[in-house]
């Protein structure tokens, strides 16, 4: 080819003006790159996120399926660079299976309850903008920017300590919805995106339920649309289904307070029993609020602070909506926040500080009331619910049932490739599989005093524990074993 390639003569066309054949290609130059960006990113709206392999759930019925939309380049490079998981062997199956066992066969006799299931997850919405869950700070005076949901928290159930299992609304996604966490490399771009997982819509359908997803960012936005069809939602609804645009707040999405109430009327039509979820967006930067409500919140020392006041008064109004509805008092309503945010006080400047956010069960007129002195994570909120709906079929879920009280709670998570495990009122740091600090987050709440070696049956348990979920999780994503598979 390059034999022949040498043999063909090409004659370039003879510009008869230099000047502008050079000044038009130089004037090229900067829109092909702006072209190429764009096909790259595929826009450039700020919410949009250059498209990955599990992208490809958008445009299958099944997610069995997407192997058929998917080409063998795109997925190449797409994964090229990221980090695969590692097998790792620190236990054989029968310690593993005592140690961490994310399969759930439940031994329920209660007949299934068919209550509806909502689920609110709020942009940046960290716990410690929570005057209620923060009794003690700033000398006990501390009143927080939520009023609502300062309100909400005395007639629900919510824990002595919850925790986000990343930094990342995609990390939060798979989490709250699937009970799948991301260790390392976010879940939804990972290597594994694809495989079959049984994501509480997907289990949900099986006892006859309607699902439905809202977020206010244009269709698309961080991959949201195919993650959820992962999961099992029936119908995702965004910006593209919104009546008015004028409520766009021309960055992110449509403002909390409308869309909430569009919410609202939506879930008014819907058939019972139903499993909605909605992302809010406005808590978001450049944290601004509609003109109208210019001073109307109470500002502090982060320009995020002003913005939550106005998400939480967008909360009380969605509340006061529904609750007249017929459906409400048959509900389950889940609150949670994708991850945190700016961090005014010190105490939340840390490995344990840093990932705490909010997970609020309220059920009105029922007995999920308190604080409970347990940990609580995202991945948690799955089997939470299906325990409390009586759910009997195997699943599997790497968080833990809230509301089982006969086992040790914990949570874990990642900070680039620093793992954390809270357990018995610590946080274990590891890194490489070695511990490398040990602290009392209750007792030591900046985390300036190590306990390693010092407390060595505690620190031994703890990493026995965090080893024991890095090669369940390691292992079940690489041999795609997320789902319970019936013979």
């Amino acid at each position: 080819m390059v034999y022949l390639y040498k043999k063909v003569k090409v004659e370039k066309p003879v510009s008869v003006n230099k000047i502008g054949y050079y000044s038009v290609n130089i004037l090229m130059i900067p829109l092909v790159i702006a072209l190429v960006i764009g096909a790259a990113r595929g826009g450039y709206k700020h919410s949009t996120r250059p498209i990955t392999i599990s992208n490809a759930a958008r445009y299958v019925d099944s997610p069995r399926d997407v192997a058929i939309v998917l080409n063998t380049p795109f997925s190449i490079f797409r994964t090229l660079g990221k980090k695969p998981l590692e097998r790792f062997n620190f236990f054989d199956s029968d310690k593993l299976t005592k140690l961490y066992n994310p399969l759930y066969i439940p031994s329920t006799t209660k007949p299934f309850t068919n209550e509806n299931v909502v689920i609110i997850i709020l942009e940046s919405f960290a716990r410690e903008y929570i005057g209620s869950l923060n009794p003690g700070l700033e000398g006990g005076t501390y009143k927080g920017y939520t009023p609502f949901i300062d309100s909400l928290i005395n007639v629900s159930l919510t824990f002595d300590v919850s925790i986000a299992n990343g930094k990342k609304s995609i990390d939060a996604m798979p989490s709250v919805l699937a009970s799948v966490p991301s260790l390392e490399t976010p879940y939804i771009i990972s290597h594994y995106a694809n495989n079959q997982i049984n994501g509480l819509a997907e289990l949900l359908k099986r006892k006859g339920y309607y699902s439905a997803y809202f977020h206010g960012a244009p269709n698309g936005s961080m991959g949201f649309d195919s993650f959820t069809k992962m999961a099992g939602f029936d119908d995702y609804i965004g910006l593209n289904q919104y009546p008015d645009k004028a409520d766009f707040d021309g960055i992110w999405g449509v403002w909390d307070e409308p869309f909430f109430k569009f919410f609202g009327e939506k879930l008014n039509t819907f058939k019972q029993p139903f499993l909605a979820s909605i992302f809010s967006v406005s808590s978001h930067h450049p944290f601004k609020v509609p003109e109208k409500y210019a001073g109307k919140f109470k500002k502090g020392p982060a320009p995020i602070l002003e913005v939550i006041g106005y998400s939480d008064f967008a909360l009380r109004e969605f509340f006061n909506q529904i609750s007249k509805s017929p459906w409400f008092k048959n509900t389950l309503f889940v609150l949670t926040a994708d991850h945190t945010n700016e961090s005014v006080h010190k105490e939340f400047q840390n490995n344990f500080g840093a990932y705490c956010v909010p997970i609020i069960f309220f059920k009105p007129g029922s007995d999920l009331k308190g604080i409970k002195n347990r940990i609580a994570q995202q991945i948690d909120i799955m089997p939470t619910i299906l325990n409390y709906l009586n759910y009997d079929e195997d699943y599997i879920a790497f968080g833990n049932n809230l509301l089982d009280d006969s086992y040790e709670s914990f949570a874990f998570n990642t900070n680039g490739s620093t793992y954390n495990l809270y357990m018995k009122d610590h946080i274990l740091e590891m890194i490489d599989n070695k511990p490398v600090g040990l602290y009392n987050y209750k007792n030591d709440l900046f985390l300036e005093n190590s306990l390693l070696e010092k407390e060595p049956e505690l620190e031994k348990q703890m990493e026995e524990k965090l080893k024991a979920i890095i090669q369940t999780y390691n292992s079940r994503l690489i041999d795609n074993n997320m789902i319970v598979r019936k013979p």
